[in-house]
């Protein structure tokens, strides 16, 4: 896959059984679902699917079930979530022959802090000893990269091709739309999807595109058509369906949606808590606001 993917960009949700292994079986109809929906590509293995709790031979495994899935209809994009150079080499070199875009690539999330050259020399690595396009996940709290050295990065390393920005922060998103015209700016600010769209966003990949795949590539296509009127109309009830699974337990609330919609039933990898009952609520009734409850579903055992 040598096209780089624009425009909405879920990131799955991991099939988890109730005894915390994966269901592979379970990622082909995630697949299709979001393609139905319009979806312009998907990414794997990332925060919304609990990236950070697999090994190296589940990630692969996933990475080749979504790429099979997809059969080329669309796009994959391979998350990954790690804490030194050595495993996201070793994760990125896993999956480099399979039919991949990119990989999707946090900063590294422990305690500790790399130094802007470091941090360059992290991303230079990965590049060259890979040899994939990279997305930089711009997501860690106190890794965060401001939009000087996310522009440094990707000058200083081609194959950075862009960034998925996530923040609540708009201003950091217009600097960094400003500073590289020429890369990819991915927005992933889940309550305001059509401002960054408004401010010219190459795509997204955010968890509420999961929760609500058909909406999301509405929104995208009414701004896309000019049609402001439509998209204020649905950024007001994905703001509201985000209020409602925003929480430590995203994932869990993510994946509730979508059984909503006919999804298989799967859960979250122990310690993370499932959706409680008040999350549940919530998130039902802004999907009935959205007009998108409804479906069939079994539960992965």
């Amino acid at each position: 896959m040598t096209t780089l993917p624009t425009g909405v960009i879920p990131p799955m949700t991991t099939p988890f059984r109730k005894d915390g292994e994966v269901y592979f079986k379970l990622v082909a109809p995630q697949v299709d679902w979001l393609i139905a929906a319009g979806s312009h590509g998907m990414a794997a293995g990332g925060s919304t699917g609990e990236g950070h709790t697999l090994d190296y031979e589940e990630y692969r495994d996933l990475v080749a079930a979504t790429v099979e899935a997809g059969k080329g209809r669309a796009p994959v994009i391979a998350g990954i979530i790690v804490d030194s150079t050595r495993d996201a080499i070793r994760r990125g070199k896993l999956v480099r022959d399979m039919d991949v875009a990119a990989l999707q690539v946090t900063p590294v999330h422990y305690l500790f802090k790399p130094d802007e050259q470091a941090m360059v020399d992290h991303f230079r690595r990965m590049a060259d000893e890979t040899g994939m396009p990279i997305i930089i996940y711009n997501v860690v709290p106190w890794s965060y990269l401001s939009p000087a050295l996310l522009t440094r990065i990707m000058n200083e390393v081609p194959l950075v091709v862009g960034v998925k920005q996530s923040a609540g922060d708009l201003k950091l998103f217009a600097d960094l739309m400003m500073m590289v015209p020429d890369k990819l700016i991915y927005s992933a600010v889940d309550a305001l999807m059509y401002l960054s769209y408004a401010l010219g966003a190459h795509g997204s990949i955010a968890a509420i595109l999961s929760a609500a795949p058909h909406a999301s590539v509405e929104l995208w296509n009414a701004v896309k058509a000019g049609d402001h009127a439509r998209a204020l109309e649905l950024h007001k009830k994905l703001l509201t369906l985000w209020n409602a699974i925003v929480s430590d337990n995203l994932p869990a609330c993510t994946r509730y949606a979508q059984s909503l919609q006919g999804l298989p039933t799967t859960f979250s990898r122990a310690p993370m808590p499932e959706a409680s009952a008040a999350q549940q609520a919530a998130i039902r009734k802004a999907l009935e606001g959205l007009g998108a409850l409804g479906g069939s579903r079994e539960a992965a055992e």
